[in-house]
């Protein structure tokens, strides 16, 4: 009977371990801008932004109009969790028409 409650502590104890160690991982979420939302833009620097922009469009031209587009995007209200990606590709169609007009 002592048998199994040391190892049923054990058990328990393990199982907590991981519970808390899963829950610190799932808080510290993911420092990814292209898949951050728009609250993490913000948040960052020129410099991050313009990589992110270069990633997710894949060139460097119109960085500043891209930048300041998301920009723009980032300052609307309840514009916080739209993902970074989707209002780059937004501001993206939007130049490419720009362009084309």
């Amino acid at each position: 009977m002592n048998f199994i409650k040391v190892h049923l502590k054990l058990i328990i104890g393990v199982l907590a371990l991981a519970l808390v160690a899963s829950m610190f991982f799932i808080s510290m979420g993911s420092n990814n801008l292209e898949e951050g939302e728009l609250r993490n833009w913000v948040a960052s620097t020129v410099a991050r932004r313009q990589t992110a922009v270069e990633i997710l469009t894949g060139t460097t031209d119109n960085m500043e109009l891209m930048v300041a587009c998301v920009d723009r995007m980032a300052t609307l209200p309840d514009s916080g969790r739209v993902k970074v990606r989707d209002a780059a590709s937004l501001c993206a169609a939007g130049v490419a028409l720009r362009e084309n007009m």
